[in-house]
C-alpha cells in the first residue's frame, strides 16, 4: 500500500508541475502551406499547395498562391494530413486510472440516456496534450456502464472549458447490448446468465418503447427527461451506438433496432466478419475497438484482430478505428497503419481515422477531409503519420488556430535530460 500511494504521489505531483499549454487564439492571418505532400483523405496531391483562413480551407491543389500578408510555411518533403478523429474513448473524462477521484465517465444507475458526458470534460487534462502531438484534434467525449450509457459529444481538443470544445453536442446515445456468454457449464450458471441477459435486454426493449411512444405526442402530460433525451433518435439527428462483439448479440441488436426508425451504429463488433451480409442488407456502419489487441477466441486466428478491418473494406462495409480508453488514443494511427500491412490500401487506412469517422459521427460536412470550406483542421508531419517513425509534427492547427505541440511528456524529458545531460535527439 505503501509503494502504491507513493507511485500516485510522484505521479500527481509531476503531473501538477507539467503545465498545459494555453488555447490558441483565433487565427487572424492566412496562412499558406506549399510544397507539401497533401493527403486529402480523397486523395493525395503531390507538391501541391493548401491555403486557409479565418479557420476555414479556401484552397487545395498544385497552383503557388501569393497571398498578401499571409503566413508561408515550406513543407518541402513533409506530408499534410487532416485531423485524426477519435470515437467511442473517455478523454478528459478520466486522468489517473488508479485514482477513483478522477474518473468520471460513468454514472449510476442501468438506464441514463439523458446523461451528458460533456459536462464532465476536462479541457486542462494534462492527456490531452500527449494526443494531439500524435495528429489526434477531434474526440468523441463517450460516457461508459449500466446498460444505456448516456449521450456522447464530439469536442476539439483546443479548449478553455467544455463550451468552447464542444464540436457536435449529444449526437449520440451508447447502448451496452447484453451479450449470453454464461461462465462455466453448471446448469445454474447458465440460469443465471440467461436471466442477466433477459433482464438487461428488457431494459432496453421498455426504453425504446417508451422513448418512441413519447416522441409521437404532440403534447406531454409530464415532463420525462430520460424519454425526451430519445427524441433525436427518432428524427435521426442522433445515433444510436450499439456496443455489441459476438455474434449472437449482433444479430439480436440489428434485428431489434431496425423495428424502429433509427440510425444504428456497431461499437466494438469484433465478429462482425461473420455477419457480413446482414451488415450490408442494413448498411450498419462498424466502430472497430483496439485493433492492436488479442483474438476474442483460443480458436481464432491470431491475427484477426488486425485483418478485420481488411475484411469489412473488401465487403464494401463502412468503418473507423477506435481505442478505448484515454491516453492510449496516442497510438490510434499506428493502428490504421497496421491495417495497411493487412489488405487495406494507404488512402482507405487513413480515411478510417478523418473521412469515415466524420461521416459516422455526423461532421463530415466540417471535417474530415481537407477540402475547400471546411475547418482547417490539420497538421504538418515530418513523414508517413500512420507510422511510428514518420509521425512526428512540425504544425498543427484546429480551426485555422496553430496550436502549442508542447505536454507534460516532453517538459519533464527536458527537465531530466538536463539534469543528467543527456542531448536531446
Amino acid at each position: 500500500m505503501r509503494r502504491f500511494l507513493f507511485i500516485v504521489n510522484a505521479l500527481f505531483v509531476s503531473l501538477v508541475h507539467a503545465q498545459n499549454p494555453a488555447p490558441a487564439k483565433a487565427q487572424t492571418t492566412p496562412v499558406v502551406i506549399y510544397n507539401a505532400t497533401i493527403h486529402t483523405a480523397v486523395g493525395v496531391i503531390e507538391k501541391g499547395t493548401l491555403v486557409f483562413e479565418k479557420g476555414k480551407i479556401t484552397y487545395v491543389g498544385t497552383e503557388l498562391k501569393t497571398i498578401v500578408n499571409a503566413k508561408r510555411i515550406d513543407a518541402t518533403g513533409k506530408q499534410v494530413y487532416p485531423g485524426f478523429i477519435a470515437p467511442n474513448n473517455y478523454l478528459g473524462l478520466n486522468e489517473i486510472e488508479l485514482v477513483r477521484a478522477t474518473l468520471d465517465y460513468t454514472e449510476v444507475g442501468d438506464v441514463n440516456p439523458n446523461v451528458r458526458s460533456l459536462i464532465a470534460y476536462n479541457t486542462d487534462s494534462k492527456i490531452i496534450p500527449t494526443i494531439r502531438v500524435n495528429g489526434v484534434l477531434l474526440s468523441q467525449c463517450t460516457p461508459q456502464g449500466g446498460v444505456v450509457s448516456g449521450s456522447s459529444s464530439v469536442v476539439q481538443l483546443d479548449a478553455w472549458n467544455w463550451e468552447d470544445a464542444a464540436y457536435k453536442t449529444d449526437e449520440g446515445i451508447h447502448v451496452n447490448f447484453p451479450e449470453f456468454a454464461p461462465h462455466g457449464t453448471h446448469a445454474d450458471e447458465i440460469r443465471r446468465s440467461e436471466e442477466s441477459y433477459k433482464t438487461q435486454f428488457g431494459l432496453i426493449e421498455k426504453l425504446m418503447q417508451d422513448a418512441y411512444a413519447y416522441s409521437k405526442e404532440k403534447t406531454n402530460i409530464a415532463f420525462n427527461a430520460k424519454l425526451e433525451s430519445m427524441k433525436g433518435v427518432f428524427n435521426k439527428t442522433k445515433t444510436i451506438y450499439v456496443h455489441v462483439d459476438y455474434v449472437k448479440g449482433i444479430i439480436h441488436a440489428i434485428n431489434f433496432f431496425k423495428k424502429y426508425p433509427v440510425n444504428i451504429v456497431l461499437v466494438g463488433a469484433a465478429d462482425c466478419y461473420q455477419t457480413i451480409p446482414l451488415l450490408q442488407e442494413n448498411g450498419i456502419a462498424v466502430i472497430l475497438n483496439n485493433t492492436h489487441r488479442l483474438p476474442s477466441r483460443s480458436q481464432e486466428a491470431v491475427d484477426m484482430p488486425y485483418k478485420t478491418a481488411a475484411i469489412l473494406y473488401a465487403a464494401g462495409i463502412k468503418y473507423c478505428l477506435a481505442t478505448t480508453g484515454g491516453w492510449q488514443i496516442r497510438n490510434l494511427p499506428f493502428m490504421a497503419g497496421t491495417t495497411v500491412a493487412y489488405g487495406v490500401n494507404k488512402e482507405s487506412a487513413l480515411q478510417s481515422i478523418t473521412k469515415n469517422t466524420a461521416e459516422i459521427l455526423g461532421i463530415d460536412k466540417t471535417t474530415g477531409t481537407l477540402e475547400v470550406g471546411k475547418d482547417a483542421t490539420l497538421f504538418i508531419s515530418n513523414g508517413d503519420a500512420l507510422d511510428m517513425n514518420g509521425n512526428i509534427l512540425t504544425h498543427a492547427f484546429i480551426q485555422g488556430r496553430e496550436i502549442n505541440l508542447d505536454n507534460s511528456q516532453k517538459q519533464l524529458n527536458k527537465k531530466y535530460a538536463e539534469k543528467y545531460g543527456v542531448k536531446e535527439e
